[in-house]
């Protein structure tokens, strides 16, 4: 007599999207953490007047931190953390996930290079997490230069990350949730550079592997040194080539321009008043901070992913034996 089937739950973590969008979220919170007084410094450091030492950067660093320690306490060093981590969860769940996907797709394109096929892949992504998550990076800049004293007259204290949304929304308008968008637009450059970068790197380096070990060539086998390499060196590479962007943008953030107004007559500004060195104000300050988060999120977001893909690799045969034992159990 047959018994009736207990029921199975659903292979949630079988499935490479939810991988994805799981790793990716847990890479994108551990890297806001450790990531969060570096950016604060950055930010304040791009959007000071010229001719202002007040937060100093690049071998200064040390001296910029101390400073924000010295007004505000070590809490200072945490400014805009609730919008950083907010978004970056989301950015890099929707980020790894889209990007994961669309790989695929471009691998079924015939004669399509494979640079080509991470570029293309990137560029999507960027374009998909933008839209998502720039009101978050507009409130992040907003909390982290309001305490600078340059606030413009009559602009109020924001207090989180969802009063910094609402009061924008309510007084200057939806628009300006998105202010900076063209700047990051522009700024897809920089994965259009990175992804590529770091596929050819853990490429070299799996096929390194393989001669050295007598391995087979597998990028997700790649030891969390090879990781850290691939992804510092890629990003340290994007960054240094699109740099500029990033200063735009955050002064864009904090005039409250919308998506893309103001661009040009800003990099103007910056160019008539500053020169070249304008547009890499914070450069060196952001490149301490952006070389080790990139090194955190890509091998977090490869680590976790291996996990999780070990743990569904484990629902599927506990699935496997359960339904052959219900198999074994009828045909008995």
């Amino acid at each position: 007599m047959s018994k009736q089937q207990a029921p199975v739950t659903g292979l949630y973590l079988d499935n490479p999207r939810v991988v994805d969008a799981l790793a990716g979220g847990a890479a994108g919170g551990t890297t806001a953490v450790f990531v969060s007084p570096l950016e604060v410094l950055k930010t304040r450091l791009q959007t000071q007047a010229r001719g202002s030492s007040k937060y100093l950067g690049g071998i200064h660093i040390y001296s910029g931190l101390k400073q924000i320690v010295a007004e505000e306490g070590p809490r200072g060093l945490y400014r805009g953390l609730g919008p950083q981590f907010v978004a970056l969860l989301p950015n890099w769940a929707v980020y790894f996930t889209t990007y994961e996907n669309l790989k695929a797709v471009m691998r079924k394109r015939e004669g399509m290079p494979q640079p080509l096929q991470h570029m293309v892949s990137a560029v999507g992504a960027g374009a998909a997490t933008l839209a998502v998550t720039n009101p978050l990076w507009v409130a992040k800049t907003r909390l982290q230069v309001q305490h600078m004293g340059n606030r413009p007259a009559g602009r109020p204290l924001y207090r989180n990350t969802f009063h910094c949304l609402a009061t924008m929304a309510r007084q200057e308008g939806v628009g300006r949730l998105y202010s900076g968008m063209g700047a990051s637009a522009i700024g897809l450059s920089h994965v259009a550079i990175q992804f590529p970068v770091y596929e050819y790197f853990k490429s070299w380096l799996g096929e390194r592997r393989r001669r050295e070990q007598g391995e087979a060539s597998v990028t997700d086998r790649l030891s969390t040194v090879d990781l850290i390499v691939a992804s510092s060196g890629s990003k340290a590479i994007a960054s240094s080539i699109t740099y500029p962007h990033e200063v735009v943008r955050s002064q864009m953030h904090v005039r409250g321009l919308g998506p893309f107004d103001g661009f040009g007559l800003i990099c103007k500004e910056i160019w008539q008043n500053e020169g070249l060195i304008g547009f890499y104000k914070g450069w060196a300050t952001n490149m301490f901070r952006t070389v080790p988060a990139a090194a955190i999120t890509f091998t977090s977001f490869e680590l976790f992913a291996r996990l999780l893909r070990e743990a569904g690799a484990r629902q599927r045969a506990t699935k496997e034996s359960r339904r052959q034992a219900v198999v074994s159990e009828v045909g008995g």
